[in-house]
Formats: C-alpha cells, sequence, structure tokens
C-alpha cells in the first residue's frame, strides 16, 4: 500500500433499528482508522433516527424521506469522500479487520474487491454456510469477459462489495427505474469499468430475516416471480452496456446462466398463472439448464449431474416433491437431513 486510501463506509437504512446498532458499530470499531462512516436513514418510522442520534459526530447522519435503495446509494456517495466505497445494508455488519483486508490489496486499476460473507439468522445464529453458496470461487480479473460469456459471474450482495470512487462516478446517480435494484445495477456494470479482485475469505456477515427483500427466509412463487423480473432487468441492463462499449453478444447468451435457469423453472413450477416468462415450458427449461451446466458451468462433474437430476426432478416431479428439491437448493437452513445425506453419498459415488 503507498498511501493511506480514504474508506466511507455508508450504512443504508430502513425500518431496520433492530439491527443497525450492529451495523454502526461493526464499521466504527474497523482496525483500519482511515474511514468515515455515513448512514442514510431512508424515511424510517421506527426508532431508527433514535438510534443513529445516539452516535453524535462519530457517524455522517443523513436523514431523507422514503426513497428506496437507489436514493439511499446516491445520497450517500453524494455526501462521501472516500477512495473506496463499501454500501453496506443496516441489517448486515462487518468483522473487525475487513476494511484492512480489502485495503492491503487495494489498486488503482480496481472496479471492485468483492468478498464472502457468513450468513446468519435474524438472531444472529449462524445458519453454517458463507455466501454466496456453494465451493466455486468468487470471480476476478476482468470480469466482463465473463459476463459477456455466461450473462452473470459469482459475487456477493451489496455488503460483500467494496466499489472504486472513479467507477461509481461514472455510474451514479442510479436512476429511479432500479430503486429496489440499485445492487445489481451496479454489479452488472462495475466490471467493465476495471479488473476485480477477491478474497474468499469472510469478511461480513449477511442477516436472512424475513423482512429481507431478496433473501430467502421462505420459499415462494411471489418471491421467485420478482427474481425472474429481477433477471430480466439485469439482463437488459448488461445487453445495453456491452452495446454502448461496443461488445459483441452471444445471441443465446441468456440461456448461458444457470442461476437465471434455476429462477425460471422455480417460477414456473410454483406458480405457472403469474410467471412473468409466458413462452416457457418445463421441458424448455430443463433442456436449457442442462445445456447451460454442461457447456458453460464451472461446476465439476458430480456436481453438474446432481444440479442436472435437480432440473429434472424440479421440472417433471408432483409439485410437493419438487418443492423439496428447491429448497434443498435455495434455503439450505431448511433442507431435509435425508435430501442432504443422499445428495452428499450421490457425490461421493460420482467422484
Amino acid at each position: 500500500m503507498t498511501k493511506e486510501h480514504l474508506v466511507s463506509i455508508v450504512i443504508n437504512n430502513y425500518n431496520y433499528a433492530r439491527f443497525l446498532a450492529e451495523a454502526i458499530d461493526s464499521a466504527l470499531n474497523q482496525t483500519y482508522t482511515q474511514t468515515e462512516i455515513i448512514v442514510v436513514d431512508d424515511g424510517s418510522t421506527d426508532n431508527s433516527r433514535q438510534i443513529i442520534a445516539q452516535y453524535g459526530d462519530r457517524i455522517i447522519p443523513i436523514l431523507q424521506p422514503n426513497g428506496k435503495q437507489a436514493s439511499a446509494f446516491n445520497n450517500g456517495f453524494a455526501n462521501s469522500k472516500g477512495d473506496i466505497i463499501i454500501f453496506l445494508d443496516s441489517d448486515d455488519y462487518l468483522l473487525t479487520e475487513a476494511v484492512a483486508k480489502i485495503v492491503a490489496i487495494w489498486k488503482p486499476n480496481l472496479a471492485k474487491v468483492h468478498y464472502r460473507l457468513n450468513v446468519v439468522d435474524g438472531v444472529g445464529k449462524s445458519l453454517g454456510y458463507s455466501c454466496p453458496q456453494g465451493s466455486s470461487p468468487l470471480s476476478q480479473g476482468k470480469v466482463c469477459q465473463t459476463l459477456l460469456e455466461k450473462a452473470g459471474y459469482v459475487s456477493t450482495p451489496t455488503s460483500g462489495n467494496a466499489l472504486n470512487r472513479q467507477v461509481l462516478s461514472k455510474l451514479l446517480p442510479i436512476p429511479d427505474e432500479y430503486k429496489l435494484t440499485a445492487d445489481d445495477y451496479l454489479s452488472f456494470q462495475v466490471p467493465f469499468y476495471g479488473e476485480i479482485a477477491a478474497i474468499e475469505e469472510p469478511l461480513g456477515v449477511y442477516r436472512i430475516h424475513d423482512s429481507n427483500q431478496w433473501a430467502l427466509a421462505t420459499v415462494t412463487g411471489d418471491r421467485f416471480k420478482r427474481f425472474v423480473l429481477h433477471d430480466l432487468q439485469n439482463f437488459a441492463l448488461l445487453v445495453k452496456k456491452a452495446r454502448e462499449l461496443g461488445y459483441e453478444i452471444p445471441t443465446d447468451l441468456e440461456q448461458r446462466g444457470v442461476g437465471r435457469l434455476w429462477s425460471r423453472i422455480i417460477s414456473l413450477r410454483l406458480n405457472g398463472q403469474t410467471h412473468p416468462v409466458k413462452s416457457d415450458r418445463p421441458t424448455k427449461l430443463i433442456y436449457q439448464g442442462i445445456r447451460s451446466l454442461w457447456k458453460y458451468s464451472d461446476f465439476n462433474v458430480p456436481k453438474r449431474l446432481v444440479y442436472s437430476i435437480w432440473f429434472i426432478w424440479v421440472g417433471l416431479m408432483p409439485l410437493p416433491l419438487a418443492k423439496l428439491a428447491i429448497a434443498w437448493l435455495y434455503a439450505p437452513h431448511q433442507r431435509p437431513k435425508l435430501i442432504d445425506w443422499t445428495v452428499n453419498k450421490f457425490r461421493q459415488l460420482a467422484s
């Protein structure tokens, strides 16, 4: 490290008073001290603002009317001075050495550093895995190439990213059409502006609870319908950015991302009448999912086999049995032990 980087930790909050102090304390208690802590309260109606007031001049408070996530990001960034920006959701928190470890590997050409997050429930109990799930390493290097090959990359939620101020200045303010998906507005564009570094060690904590907008405490058709609509918006944003920058886009790019196809087949099975993509059929999505696994994914052979069976199972089995497989993939804390045991045995035999 050639200089002391100022790091801005922007905590965005809406009615999360029960978690807010832990998020603020985690930012204030970093071992790396060249930080500023900005707390944007987005029109909370609980006692969040009383909690914010207790910190006095240790933080920079921004109290705004409710404008959703994009407005909180825009306002927080506009009032920040750091070279490195971390948008921390107020129901999450950072481990004490997080910023120090980010700064230790920071380089001016990086668009961002992302890092894993341990997953806990609403009362802070570990759920036994990290985010993102699975053993695939976080994407790094020239990730824009991965986006143009697979329409996605292995990354983390909002709180798991440290972003370059110069890159953000090219992308913010975030338009109102992304007011609820500001994190993905950044995630799908930031890789086009520089390389990405990854830290596989968890540097923060991601909380799953009943009030999460995206995290799955329960598996429902409405939640997956939102995921599909969200994916469609992200893909359109990716295509728009790639075309703006003169990149060639493969004609089948939308069918290359296995995560997108997981959401599509689940939404279709759980609530086919309101599923957003009317041309989808179970057999079509089974074919596209298996093709994506074997042609474009980085999974090893045992995982490809398991996930291939998963697509067939979810697509064709009676709904009660399909729901078991859906919960196994998307809600690990709800997994039936028998299914976990069976899958692990299958992997051992296939490896």
